[in-house]
């Protein structure tokens, strides 16, 4: 039978509400149970309502609930909000020393046990956490070991904080028994971004910070000696996408992560990428606008932006993974496939996935660091005869050679024998500027062609994902964060979920393959005018219904799972 809790644990900034939900992932993981975690917060330093809804469940999860089984309170605030998500007979524990509820017998003086600790206010959530394993019967010594992993300063206060608490509820009464499945790592979905661009060969990222995509700044900062990588932060996106463009240049693998306003900032530089034929990876973790819209909150309304922005013509790519598993693989895929092609290649993210918690299987040995396609450093010195004078070459390599895949051979600053040219103008092989009508037909043609050699790559992998029932003719289509809540939702009614993963090229065929039987199909979405349906359309699908969310808010599965029934 498939064992399912959901917690609520909520508060102000500042009272630790995201260890707290951290701290409680790690005890249940510790079980055996598959996690997620959906964390809420306003774009605030401090105040502001925050929460976490933490689920655990014995399958693999990743989409929270609105109904949950327990509400951890640490103000009034949290309850009045969150009453309504109570189940019948679900139990809230809350702070009695600034909550003032007599009939609730799950009152605890978590404010009162941290005090008398000689431990600050935000320690309430170390003793909350051991209530809540009291009440779900869990082993203090579990409680104690996820304490001792998660916090480094007054660590014997604070597990007798977490003891204290745990004895005050005299027995359990919601019985969880462990699961036989090994503890998984528990990672958001930037952490995911971070090691998958590491383990294809990450040498250096280039970020100013922008929710959602900071994060990952911050991990790879924080564990750059580690990971043998260099971070820098520059003083803004352009600036940014700029240092990225050189360090390509010098041969460097790097990445460089924003969101919408931040992308907004970089357009320019992205079609000089393209006419360059410069290596770079954006992450694009996707959040309300327009302008500042809401920051700290999740949508989908990029999509668009993502695969057109930019003046001229030029080859990119663009992708969307849904879960850390996918982010890990794709980020590794999208560096990759940058310096293959040497083209821009754009990864989407949202705040959902970006932020939210998962327990992950991660598979190292499915990734390997490419290597692009370099110059093999033959050739003689020789003079280029040009309009007005004569230029004296190093060497014959040319940068922007001609080729049949139209990817031509790299080579860096300072190797012997060669005149490296980067040109955002129009250029000749060698790179040097030119206004020719034959030469810019050529070096159209050249850039275009890379499309073509890209499908037949991508033909290698998969680009289209199916799950659920593969036999049935309705059909939700999901793209992004929305894929693990489609996922679920379809199990209930024995349905079945298209994900393309790849947006650019725009994988035609391959979900022509799997549309191709469908009666019913239902396109699912966070932004207002469903975007990836209006691609399908253009592209000569037929929607037949669009469920689309806007209020910076995922869909749960409890909330989705109404809609589709009323649909069916």
């Amino acid at each position: 039978m498939q064992k399912d809790y959901s917690i609520l644990i909520g508060g102000k900034a500042g009272d630790g509400i995201k260890h707290a939900g951290n701290t409680t992932a790690k005890l249940f993981n510790r079980l055996g149970y598959w996690i997620f975690a959906y964390v809420d917060y306003p774009s605030l330093i401090k105040g502001g309502h925050n929460f976490v809804i933490l689920r655990a469940n014995s399958q693999k999860i990743l989409a929270h609930k609105n109904k949950i089984d327990i509400l951890v309170a640490f103000n009034k605030d949290t309850i009045e909000k969150h009453s309504w998500r109570l189940k019948k007979g679900a139990f809230l524990i809350f702070d009695s020393n600034s909550i003032n509820l007599k009939s609730n017998k799950l009152g605890l003086p978590l404010g009162e046990i941290v005090k008398n600790l000689g431990l600050p206010q935000i320690a309430r959530n170390t003793a909350a956490l051991g209530a809540l394993a009291a009440l779900f019967g869990i082993k203090f010594s579990i409680v104690e070991n996820v304490i001792k992993s998660s916090i480094n300063i007054k660590v014997k206060e604070n597990i007798q904080a977490a003891k204290q608490a745990y004895k005050l509820i005299k027995k359990p009464l919601l019985k969880v028994s462990p699961i036989k499945n090994t503890p998984k790592p528990l990672l958001t979905g930037n952490e995911a971004i971070a090691l998958g661009a590491v383990k294809a060969g990450l040498k250096a990222y280039i970020a100013y910070p922008m929710t959602p995509a900071s994060s990952i700044l911050h991990y790879l900062a924080k564990y750059k000696k580690e990971l043998n990588i260099t971070t820098v932060h520059p003083e803004n996106e352009i600036a940014v996408i700029g240092m990225a463009q050189g360090a390509s240049y010098a041969g460097i693998k790097n990445m460089i992560g924003t969101s919408g306003g931040g992308f907004a900032l970089m357009i320019e530089h992205l079609s000089l990428s393209g006419q360059a034929e410069i290596p770079l990876v954006i992450v694009l973790s996707q959040r309300p606008g327009p302008a500042t819209g809401v920051p700290t909150y999740t949508a989908q309304a990029d999509l668009f932006f993502s695969l057109y922005a930019g003046h001229g013509e030029f080859p990119r790519i663009v992708l969307a993974p849904g879960d850390t598993e996918e982010a890990f693989y794709s980020t590794a895929e999208s560096l990759n496939l940058a310096w293959k092609f040497q083209i821009p290649v754009i990864l989407l993210s949202d705040k959902h996935l970006s932020e939210s918690i998962f327990s992950s299987e991660l598979n190292e040995s499915k990734i390997t660091s490419e290597k692009p396609k370099l110059w093999n450093k033959k050739g003689n010195y020789k003079n280029l005869e040009l309009r007005s004078r004569t230029l004296k070459l190093q060497s014959n390599y040319k940068r922007y050679t001609l080729t049949k895949d139209g990817v031509s051979p790299l080579a860096f600053p300072g190797e012997k024998n060669a005149v490296i040219k980067s040109n955002g103008y129009e250029h000749d092989e060698y790179g040097i500027t030119t206004e020719d009508a034959p030469m810019i037909i050529k070096g159209n043609e050249k850039r275009l062609k890379k499309m073509e050699t890209i499908e037949n790559e991508l033909k290698k992998k998969e680009t289209v994902k199916v799950y659920g029932n593969k036999k049935s003719k309705t059909v939700l289509i999901a793209w992004g964060s929305t894929k693990g809540i489609a996922i679920e939702v379809a199990k209930i009614f024995n349905i079945k979920v298209v994900q393309p993963l790849y947006l650019m090229p725009f994988p035609k065929l391959e979900l022509k393959k799997h549309l191709k039987n469908a009666e019913k199909i239902i396109d699912i979405e966070i932004n207002t005018t469903g975007q990836l349906g209006d691609l399908l359309k253009f592209h000569g699908f037929k929607i037949d219904k669009k469920i689309l969310k806007y209020d910076g808010r995922p869909f749960a599965v409890d909330e989705l799972e109404k809609i589709i029934k009323k649909l069916l």
